[in-house]
C-alpha cells in the first residue's frame, strides 16, 4: 500500500488519485470511497476493507471529506428496497469460526465502554486498526459458509457502526457518514433488520446534529420501517424519538408531540430480554434525554428540566452521556430563569467535558458558554468562571 507521499506526488503532477494508487479495486473511485451502497457482497467487502485501509493510513481525501445528504438518502433507499442478496460466503484458506466472531463482539463491547467513558478521541484509531488488521482478513481471505457468513457480516457491521459513531463524536462528519453507510451495507449482508434500523437511527442522529432535520426525518422513518420488520419495540421507540427531534428542529411542536407519544407507546411495549444486548443503552434515562433535547429545541424550559433530571438517573459508565444530560439540564434551567442552579449543572458538565476526548462534548460546552454569555456579569456566572478556570473558559 503506497504511503501518503503517493498522494502528494500525484497532486504535484496535477492528476487525481486513482484506485491503483491506493491499492484498491478498480471499481472503486477513491474520492467517493464508502459513500456508495454497493450491489454485491463481494463489492461490499472490497469497499469496506479499502475504507478501513485508507483510514488507517490517514488518506487526505477521507480526512477532508464532508457530509453529503445524497449519500445517506441513497443508502437508506437501497437498504429498504434492495432484495435480499443471498448469503455471504468466503472461499479463502482460513476457516472462520465462532471464536473469531465472538472476539469481534467482545472487542466491540470493550471499545464501546471505553468510548462512553473517555470519548472517541482516545480509542477510534485502535478500532480502525483492529478492523483493518483483524476483521479485514476474515472477510477477504476467510472461508465461511452461509450461517457463519451472516454472523461475520453482522459482527463486522456492529464494529464498523461503532467506528462511524466515533468519527461522528470527533465531528469528522464525512468520514462518519462513509462508515455508517458501509455498516448498513454489511448489515444487509447479514440480513439483520434490527442492526440496519439501528444504523439508520445513527445516521438520523448525525443529521440532526448537523442541522439537517428534514434529512433526519427521512432517515428516522426508514429506521421505523426496519424496526417494524424486525418487531423490535426499543428500536421503534428510538426511531420515533429521533423523528420527534427532527420535527422539533423544524419547529413543528404538534408533530413532535405526536412522535414522542409513539415513542412512549413503543417503549412501554418493549421486551428487553428478547432484544439484542447492544440495544440495552436505550433505557428510560436515554429516552428522557431525547425528550429533553426535543423540548430544549422548542424552548419549553420546564419540560426540559423535568426530562433532564430523569435522564441523570443513568448508568455511571456513560460519562459522556452524563455530560450531555447535565448540559441539557443547565439549558432548561436557563430557559426557566434559574441562573444559579443552571450554573451548578453547567459546572458539572464542564468538569466532565475536561476529561473527555470528544468534539461533541466540546461543542456542548461551547453551547453552554453561548447560553451563559448574556449573564456574564452576574454573580453565579462569575463564580462559575472562577470555579472552572483551570478546566475551560466560560
Amino acid at each position: 500500500m503506497p504511503c501518503l507521499l503517493t498522494e502528494i506526488f500525484a497532486l504535484r503532477l496535477g492528476r487525481q488519485i486513482t484506485s491503483e494508487d491506493l491499492g484498491m479495486p478498480a471499481v472503486i473511485t477513491p474520492l467517493d470511497l464508502g459513500q456508495e451502497f454497493t450491489h454485491t457482497w463481494q463489492e461490499g467487502v472490497a469497499t469496506v476493507t479499502a475504507l478501513w485501509r485508507a483510514d488507517v493510513e490517514r488518506r487526505r481525501f477521507l480526512i477532508d471529506s464532508t457530509f453529503a445528504i445524497g449519500a445517506g438518502s441513497v443508502g437508506a433507499v437501497r437498504w429498504l428496497t434492495s432484495p435480499s442478496e443471498g448469503r455471504p460466503s468466503g472461499m479463502g484458506m482460513r476457516r472462520v469460526g465462532r471464536a473469531d466472531i465472538a472476539a469481534i463482539h467482545e472487542v466491540t463491547r470493550s471499545f464501546g465502554e471505553l468510548d462512553n467513558r473517555f470519548g472517541s478521541g482516545r480509542v477510534r484509531s485502535s478500532v480502525v486498526k483492529y478492523l483493518d488488521t483483524a476483521v479485514s482478513p476474515l472477510l477477504k481471505d476467510g472461508s465461511y459458509g452461509d450461517s457463519t457468513g451472516k454472523q461475520l457480516a453482522a459482527a463486522a457491521a456492529e464494529l464498523t457502526r461503532l467506528a462511524g459513531w466515533m468519527a461522528y463524536d470527533m465531528e469528522q462528519h464525512g468520514l462518519a457518514q462513509r462508515y455508517l453507510i458501509q455498516a448498513l451495507r454489511l448489515a444487509r449482508g447479514a440480513d439483520d433488520q434490527t442492526l440496519g434500523g439501528e444504523i439508520l437511527a445513527g445516521m438520523a442522529h448525525q443529521a440532526i446534529y448537523m442541522g439537517q432535520p428534514a434529512h433526519a426525518l427521512d432517515l428516522a422513518r426508514a429506521s421505523q420501517i426496519a424496526a417494524r420488520r424486525a418487531g423490535v419495540q426499543t428500536l421503534l421507540a428510538s426511531a420515533h424519538v429521533l423523528e420527534a427531534h427532527a420535527h422539533a428542529g423544524l419547529g413543528d411542536a404538534r408533530a413532535c408531540g405526536m412522535s414522542l407519544h409513539e415513542a412512549e407507546c413503543a417503549f412501554e411495549a418493549r421486551k428487553p430480554a428478547e432484544e439484542p444486548k447492544w440495544l440495552s443503552y436505550f433505557d428510560e434515562a436515554y429516552l428522557s434525554a431525547k425528550f429533553a433535547h426535543c423540548f430544549r429545541d422548542l424552548g419549553e424550559g420546564e419540560r426540559v428540566v423535568r426530562q433532564a433530571r430523569r435522564s441523570l438517573d443513568m448508568d455511571s459508565r456513560y460519562v459522556r452521556g452524563r455530560m450531555f444530560n447535565l448540559s441539557l439540564l443547565a439549558a432548561g434551567l436557563l430557559q426557566c430563569g434559574e441562573l444559579e442552579e443552571a450554573c451548578s449543572a453547567a459546572a458539572g458538565a464542564l468538569t466532565l467535558a475536561s476529561d473527555l476526548q470528544s468534539a461533541r462534548s466540546r461543542s456542548y460546552a461551547a453551547d453552554l458558554r453561548r447560553r451563559l454569555e448574556p449573564y456574564k456579569n452576574e454573580r453565579p456566572v462569575l463564580a462559575l468562571r472562577e470555579r472552572t478556570r483551570e478546566l475551560t473558559a466560560v
